[in-house]
């Protein structure tokens, strides 16, 4: 397939809003593409390279040589050309990147070129792909898009799930099942603006405590032990009291979900940056372990020995999961049951959501009994609730600090996920950011700058941070029509990725939440 095909495409996708007509595009590339060119296509259009990081950012492509004047790229050129920008090492990196960026650049028409730059600085993010690319493929195939959906959650990406397809048809998709040392994406929680709603919205339902640790995903066959990141980062080296507790299980295989908290020596638990400094340190693991000791604490089980237990309700989940993880390791829970649902269960909620409080915790969550694990989901089946109203928002630009801040990137501009999966901005902030986050944040939004005016410093995506408001207000300023008021960044979300910050929907569902 030629790349000027997924360049047209590309621009009609992000042209329309009707979502009917997307997925007829993404299925007519697909069909085009098949099984060869299709993960490729699907790579690029989500704004992904499968080489990962290839040392090629906006100073290398910032000066790009005439384009060419008809069409002749192919997917599977841009593939091998990349292929050879990633393997450039050594003295004279930088010079032969930049001429073998050129020649791939020379070889590209306008049109393309904007597309390739995009796609290498990180500004190619076709959310409606993600959104929606399961349903392009499923018209493409004629396969339930339900079926697509289960398969891409349960191998974890998107890409193998096309490959096997579109080459073998619907009874490819059997091969995707439930696998012990391959990960899931967990099941997510929207949000509720108090107990009583969420009650009300569930009825039958556990209420359990919102840890503020690390998600983790931990899978045992055997003596093997896996640990994984809610982004499927494998951090199993980095956390071997979680592999002791998973081993010391009285089962062979399992896969649980749960956090990793630390706590001070009070009992009280540590701030989630100390856990995700932990988390994230990738040396030294045994001084890291002295200095920040963690605990996995489990809510759920997807598999038992050789019982698949994904559609399984929450009720029979939590049963396995009692009868095989001790107390001190899984989460402190209140139940509702629907006969009792009424004044006494509300009162008992809330009650548990104070001593959850009152522990430290920031909040709870309230889970449908019923509901199976939808994995990679955010569904209404599981609703936390939090007193203090946050958001995970997106830093599309920061600007250059005053006075003591001199040097330092500070006001943060912040974006919400719109209905097609676009950045939305919804305002700026630099309150609540110490000087240890200023100097954090300065390094790594420069580390994603594609540009610099002196004023601001525009970046590509890949920040994401929570923040606390006060309530939500229109503002005839930003796209959305409204922006957040008193706005004050409470911490980094280092294992969140951009996809997974809030929506413009989520945000205005909180400001009703927060009135």
């Amino acid at each position: 397939m030629l790349l000027v095909t997924l360049v047209d495409v590309s621009g009609a996708v992000a042209a329309t809003r009707s979502r009917s007509r997307k997925t007829e595009l993404l299925a007519e590339l697909f069909l085009a593409a098949g099984p060869e060119d299709a993960p490729l296509a699907i790579a690029y259009l989500s704004g992904r390279v499968p080489q990962g990081r290839i040392g090629v950012g906006w100073s290398t492509l910032r000066e790009a040589p005439a384009p060419a004047a008809a069409p002749s790229l192919s997917l599977h050129d841009v593939d091998a050309a990349l292929d050879g920008l990633a393997a450039v090492a050594g003295k004279g990196a930088q010079a032969e990147r930049k001429r073998r960026a050129a020649a791939l650049l020379g070889a590209a028409t306008e049109a393309e070129q904007r597309f390739l730059v995009g796609l290498l600085t990180g500004e190619v993010r076709q959310g409606a792909l993600d959104a929606m690319a399961a349903e392009g493929l499923a018209a493409a195939s004629g396969v339930p898009a339900e079926e697509v959906r289960r398969a891409v959650m349960l191998r974890g990406a998107l890409v193998p799930v096309a490959r096997a397809l579109l080459a073998g048809g619907r009874a490819a998709l059997g091969a995707f099942r439930l696998t012990v040392g391959r990960p899931v994406r967990p099941m997510l929680a929207g949000t509720a603006a108090s107990v009583a709603e969420a009650l009300t919205a569930l009825g039958s339902c556990a209420v359990e405590e919102k840890l503020d640790g690390i998600r983790v995903q931990v899978h045992r066959d055997g003596e093997r032990v896996s640990v994984w990141t809610r982004t499927l980062e494998d951090i199993t080296e980095r956390l071997p009291e979680v592999v002791e507790v998973a081993r010391a299980l009285p089962v062979s295989r399992c896969v649980l979900d749960g956090e990793v908290i630390a706590y001070d020596g009070a009992g009280r638990p540590r701030s989630f940056q100390e856990i995700a400094g932990r988390t994230g340190s990738r040396t030294d693991v045994a001084k890291a372990r002295a200095l920040v000791p963690v605990v996995p604490v489990f809510f759920d089980v997807l598999l038992v020995d050789e019982r698949e237990l994904l559609d399984a309700p929450f009720a029979r989940r939590h049963r396995e999961l009692a009868g095989l993880v001790a107390e001190e390791n899984r989460v402190r829970r209140y139940v509702v049951e629907e006969s009792g649902a009424g004044a006494d269960a509300l009162a008992g909620a809330e009650a548990f959501l104070a001593e959850t409080l009152g522990r430290g915790h920031e909040g709870v969550v309230v889970k449908d009994l019923g509901s199976p694990y939808s994995a990679g989901r955010r569904g209404a089946a599981w609703r936390k609730v939090k007193p203090v109203h946050t958001l995970d928002l997106v830093v599309l630009a920061a600007e250059w600090g005053h006075g003591r801040r001199t040097g330092k990137l500070s006001n943060l501009h912040l974006g919400a996920r719109g209905a097609e999966g676009e950045l939305v901005m919804l305002g700026k902030t630099f309150k609540g950011l110490t000087d240890a986050m200023l100097a954090e944040q300065t390094e790594r939004l420069l580390e994603l700058s594609l540009s610099d005016d002196g004023r601001t410093v525009r970046v590509r995506p890949g920040l994401v941070v929570e923040v606390a408001f006060d309530g939500v207000q229109r503002s005839s300023r930003y796209p959305a029509g409204l922006t957040l008021r008193f706005a004050r960044v409470v911490r980094y979300r280092p294992d969140k990725t951009p996809e997974e910050a809030d929506t413009v929907e989520a945000v205005r569902e909180a400001g009703a939440g927060a009135a």
